[in-house]
């Protein structure tokens, strides 16, 4: 593995299919990224029968120990940003209500509580939603809760909620422009 450089972008996938392979293909077009992976990611990338191909800098962790060892990183400055998407109502409830017991809630908490920006690709985000299961396009009816959670998410300091796959797009050139302003 190369050496490290610091700052990068830190990104956590959740159990997700909704745009999983369009988020692992901006994954791969960005510079000094590491992945969060959660047990359910991990699922979803077998299922959906993808590999992952990222930059050599590229580091993956995987979440396998209860304390979620990674988030240290947030602390030293490691992150410049962080990146969840796509991100499940799961995911999205337990953020808005603080609970931090799995990598992605880990870090979510920790780049918040050291102030690093976040960028949150919500998949329940209308009542309606059109989104890709293993075997085609299914359609998706997202529950009352899920669709008040993310709009909770949307007052978070230093948090974005997109909601659709150009928003994230957009939202991670804002981004690269912001870092690129202030380098």
């Amino acid at each position: 593995m190369a050496k490290v450089k610091t700052p990068r972008w830190g990104w956590a996938l959740t159990g997700s299919g909704h745009f999983f392979k369009e988020c692992l293909a901006m994954i791969g077009a960005l510079e000094d990224v590491d992945l969060f992976v959660s047990r359910a990611a991990a699922e979803v990338v077998r299922m959906y029968r993808q590999e992952l191909e990222l930059p050599k800098s590229s580091r993956i962790f995987r979440d396998t120990a209860a304390s979620a060892p990674p988030v240290g990183g947030f602390y030293y400055g490691v992150y410049h940003t962080l990146v969840v998407a796509p991100a499940t109502s799961n995911t999205v409830a337990k953020c808005v209500f603080g609970i931090s017991d799995s990598l992605v809630t880990n870090v979510f908490a920790q780049a918040g509580k050291c102030r690093v920006p976040t960028i949150v690709f919500a998949c329940d985000t209308a009542p309606e939603l059109e989104t890709e299961a293993p075997k085609g396009m299914v359609n998706v009816f997202p529950r009352r809760i899920d669709l008040e959670n993310t709009e909770r998410l949307k007052a978070f300091e230093s948090t974005e909620v997109v909601e659709t796959l150009d928003a994230l797009g957009a939202a991670l050139m804002r981004r690269r422009n912001e870092l690129a302003a202030h380098g």
